[in-house]
């Protein structure tokens, strides 16, 4: 079976939000078109509580974009964003959720950062989004949201470590560094990732 997985499909990373990315909201509309074609439609959220390790209000003298490692690990600070129960966290109001199954919620322990919607950023913890999957049988995965670069790549290369056949739907996504997609892009489709439109899948 096919399913649409819409990752982070929220305000902040709209035009306007406090972590924006360029033309983010231009995905809605294909997103919105495709829902009807897949059995199984998935979203994911960042869902930060205001303390969150990722957010360069909680380092005292450091600013949004600098690199700092914690615990061993490579951490971008970011501008505050998706903040727990806040309007800048919710899904983008032109979004259509009527055909969303579930909802996958990641980034909420404050203490390590969750890109991929499978695994936080050190893998420590599963989001649970693998078993529902599998126990929905579904099998090739096709990937859409934001940002491109960062969390959409992430949570591909976790599907393909789990062994689900990825799919990007190309305008329904958007990086926040279009030279840093295009590296990581060739990377996916060397791993066997295929991009396409969304006016391919029937």
């Amino acid at each position: 079976m096919k399913a649409l997985i819409l990752v982070d499909v929220q305000n902040d990373f709209m035009p306007g939000g406090s972590l924006e990315v360029p033309g983010g909201d231009s995905i809605v509309r294909p997103l919105n078109a495709v829902q009807e074609r897949f059995a199984l439609v998935v979203a994911t959220q960042d869902w930060h509580p205001p303390d969150h390790v990722s957010f360069a209000s909680n380092h005292p003298g450091l600013e949004p974009f600098q690199v700092i490692t914690i615990e061993g690990r490579e951490q971008t600070l970011w501008p505050d964003h998706c903040v727990q129960g806040s309007l800048a966290a919710a899904f983008h109001t032109d979004l259509t959720t009527n055909r969303v199954e579930a909802v996958f919620r990641k980034g909420m322990d404050h203490g390590i950062d969750s890109y991929s919607a499978f695994y936080d950023n050190g893998h420590l913890k599963s989001t649970g989004l693998a078993g529902y999957l599998r126990e929905k049988e579904a099998k090739e995965l096709f990937f859409a949201g934001l940002a491109a670069d960062i969390c959409v790549y992430f949570t591909v290369r976790d599907a393909l470590q789990e062994g689900f056949l990825a799919v990007v739907v190309e305008d329904a996504v958007c990086p926040l560094d279009l030279k840093d997609y295009s590296r990581k892009k060739e990377e996916l489709n060397a791993q066997g990732v295929s991009f396409i439109k969304s006016g391919d899948i029937s």
